[in-house]
């Protein structure tokens, strides 16, 4: 196998398979120079499913010229013997944690498919609907009802990551983040909005740099002055100084995923909410 030759890794699950995604995607990075081909198999809860998936991975190693890596996280015994029914190298994730966890707890694991799909009953599944749809309604400034109850308020120029945030927000952690947009007028006048002034306390900023803003801007809006550099370069200054003057603590996203920006909001803000 030479340096730039692809390699194909499944992330399996009887689940959504973004747990095997998210640990496998961690150690691929480790591997710069490599090049992968990322295939997400999930809901794979019968003996059927899982030989389909070892027929796919038999096939990619053909194609490839080399073995596949797979994250698995299946529970079910009898899943994982079906699945290994083709060569690869596989990096089974519960059989790695459970065995050590039966040992130091004294006692066996219920080895039970999808344990955890009834969370749509509980109350974290719930209050986390109630936070996807409260970063739904209070994006980009639309509505300023029961901003008293949010968790955070995200404050940057237009296109500065906010919207995202919000919503991996409430996605991941259940937290109400509304956003707000910094404005010309705003700077004009050297104030927040009269909105936030009383929600000060909840504010993060977030910026970006020009020619990132510019980047992203222009393919909004083509050659407008809302995306040239130069306009980019003012709204980002403007914005900091206001910012600066207010206190408000704020984070540069131009070279952070949209994990890290989350993490360090939830411990800026003191935000003590788990991930689901």
């Amino acid at each position: 196998m030479t340096e730039h030759s692809t390699r194909t890794v499944f992330f399996i699950s009887d689940g959504t398979g973004i747990t095997a995604e998210t640990l496998g995607h961690s150690l691929l990075a480790q591997f710069p120079d490599m090049r992968f081909k990322q295939v997400r198999l999930p809901f794979v809860d019968s003996i059927e499913k899982a030989r389909d998936c070892a027929t796919r991975i038999r096939e990619a190693g053909r194609s490839d010229g080399t073995r596949p890596i797979v994250f698995n996280s299946l529970v079910g015994p009898e899943l994982v013997a079906g699945l290994r029914n083709a060569d690869a190298l596989f990096l089974d994730l519960f059989e790695r944690f459970i065995e050590p966890l039966e040992q130091e707890l004294g006692q066996r694991s219920t080895h039970t498919v999808g344990r955890f799909h009834g969370i749509a009953d509980s109350l974290d599944y719930k209050n986390r609907i109630e936070a996807i749809n409260f970063a739904l309604a209070h994006d980009d400034g639309v509505s300023h009802a029961e901003l008293d109850v949010s968790d955070v308020i995200l404050v940057g120029v237009s296109r500065s990551g906010k919207t995202p945030t919000s919503l991996y927000l409430a996605m991941q952690f259940g937290v109400k983040a509304a956003n707000y947009p910094l404005i010309p007028e705003d700077f004009e006048r050297s104030k927040l909005p009269t909105e936030l002034h009383k929600h000060r306390r909840k504010l993060f900023g977030l910026t970006i740099s020009a020619e990132r803003l510019s980047q992203i801007r222009q393919e909004r809006r083509p050659d407008s002055v809302y995306a040239s550099l130069d306009n980019c370069h003012y709204e980002i200054d403007a914005a900091k100084r206001l910012m600066e003057r207010e206190r408000i603590p704020w984070l540069d996203s131009t070279a952070r995923s949209i994990e890290e920006i989350a993490t360090k909001i939830m411990q800026d803000v003191h935000l003590n909410k788990r991930g689901y």
